[in-house]
């Protein structure tokens, strides 16, 4: 009796960690990937990297941001300037706004608790140039040193749905 408990949590524990795998970056995943910021507070100073292996020049893909934030973010939106350097030596700066918390201050994304993750769409139905190592580089651009309440910051590239 006592090994058929342990055989069925077995089973339950095995079908979770087989569902959450596959859900967490299906076959249109290009790829994802978060990465934790400084714990204490995010210094404007402190980049955060990516770096990418592009082998498909041909497919359109949806570019997201990923952001895991606190409720003790004192902002309803955050700035960043996002340096992209391309397989050639090339790069390009651009600065976007992304919102946190709607007008009303209510917190967007998906989340209970202290914590909210929200994926942002930054560009729709973008091919890459050339294949190799693409690097993408995150500052915060608040406009202060330190930012706190922002945990995690990261990527999820996918291969755009076609209508």
């Amino acid at each position: 009796m006592k090994n058929l408990k342990i055989s069925k949590i077995f089973m339950i524990i095995s079908v979770i960690g087989i569902m959450i795998i596959s859900f967490s970056c299906n076959t249109n995943c290009v790829y994802e990937k978060n990465k934790k910021v400084n714990i204490s507070a995010w210094n404007m100073d402190e980049i955060v990297k990516f770096d990418v292996n592009i082998s498909d020049t041909i497919s359109k893909n949806d570019f997201f941001i990923n952001i895991r934030n606190s409720t003790e973010y004192s902002y309803s939106n955050i700035f960043f300037f996002i340096t992209t350097t391309y397989p050639d030596g090339g790069t390009t700066r651009d600065t976007v706004e992304c919102f946190l918390s709607d007008v009303n201050g209510k917190w967007l994304g998906k989340g209970l608790g202290k914590f909210k993750d929200n994926r942002i769409l930054l560009k729709r139905n973008m091919s890459f140039p050339s294949k190799g190592i693409y690097s993408f580089e995150f500052e915060q651009a608040m406009r202060v040193e330190n930012i706190k309440g922002i945990d995690e910051i990261g990527i999820r590239i996918v291969k755009s749905e076609t209508l």
